[in-house]
């Protein structure tokens, strides 16, 4: 436990939120937790956590209020205005959004937060795995003294980039969230090529991952592409919500980035396909139905949220 012996409420316990929150329960803090899902809220009282019955409670009990919600407008409703959560922190409290956030939405409801309280934005990458095995990246926006209080808790869940100003934080990762959207899209396209010319999947895979091709989808996310199952812990709609984001802060750019409108379309056209709620990878999928080629490939491919 930190030096302060921070009191933590964590709200939205999802794939990746409800993972985190695991880690800090592990790691001997005091969480009292909320979510719209009862089971969700049960599976975290079971390993120690104390329930709320609303993110007004959560927040009025923690010294720590950290967020882990799918999109802004979540964050908006359930945080904002008269009656959000934020205005039921006491002072000298913290908010920590774990979301994947519009910077601006974050320095707009700080505006509005109770005196003495706190905000800082600290978005993740990592994935289900990294969330429980500790093994997350978070890049952390805000005031540095803040930063440096809340990151001794921040510690048990991965490697803390602090990166400037509040609302920083989520514009490193819809960076690293564009790269790895152009690097999914391309992964297919190299095996779609490989193959289509002769070369084994499991030969090419190998040599991409020991060669300039190497990357994180290609170590990390091509097993779920081999299994079939195209990682369902994180949605296409997840996936083109980030390119929204991500194309608004493109507007800052005075030129066209036409790697990312490419990916956009390209996953669009999967979404189109699949559907919204079908895991990320079927973007590599779609490639490989067009070309009449399988991505599948035989092996004990664990699921990365069960590793």
């Amino acid at each position: 436990m930190s030096q302060r012996g921070e009191v933590i409420g964590f709200v939205g316990l999802g794939n990746m939120g409800g993972a985190i929150c695991n880690r800090l329960v592990e790691a001997g803090y005091s969480v009292f937790v909320y979510d719209l899902r009862v089971e969700a809220i049960q599976s975290l009282v079971d390993v120690g956590a104390q329930s709320c019955a609303s993110a007004w409670e959560c927040a009025t009990n923690a010294d720590l209020l950290f967020t882990s919600l799918p999109r802004p407008d979540h964050v908006e409703e359930l945080m904002g205005g008269v009656h959000g959560a934020l205005q039921a922190m006491r002072p000298d409290s913290v908010w920590v959004d774990l979301t994947t956030n519009q910077s601006e939405l974050v320095q707009a409801l700080a505006q509005g937060a109770p005196l003495d309280v706190h905000v800082i934005d600290s978005p993740v990458t990592g994935a289900v795995d990294g969330a429980r095995n500790g093994t997350l990246t978070l890049f952390v926006g805000g005031d540095e003294t803040i930063v440096e209080r809340v990151a001794p808790v921040l510690n048990n869940l991965g490697l803390v980039i602090p990166t400037g100003a509040l609302g920083s934080g989520n514009v490193v990762k819809l960076v690293t969230n564009q790269l790895w959207f152009i690097h999914a899209a391309a992964l297919g396209e190299g095996f779609a090529l490989g193959m289509a010319n002769g070369i084994r999947l499991e030969i090419l895979w190998h040599a991409i991952k020991e060669s300039v091709a190497d990357s994180f989808v290609a170590r990390h996310d091509a097993p779920s592409i081999f299994a079939g199952h195209y990682d369902p812990s994180f949605s296409l709609d997840l996936c083109l919500k980030d390119l929204k984001l991500i194309t608004e802060l493109s507007e800052a750019v005075p030129t066209e980035l036409p790697l990312t409108q490419a990916a956009e379309a390209i996953f669009a056209q999967a979404a189109n396909r699949y559907g919204r709620d079908a895991g990320e990878l079927h973007v590599a999928k779609r490639i490989g139905d067009d070309a009449q080629l399988s991505f599948q490939m035989e092996g004990d491919w664990t699921p990365p949220w069960e590793q």
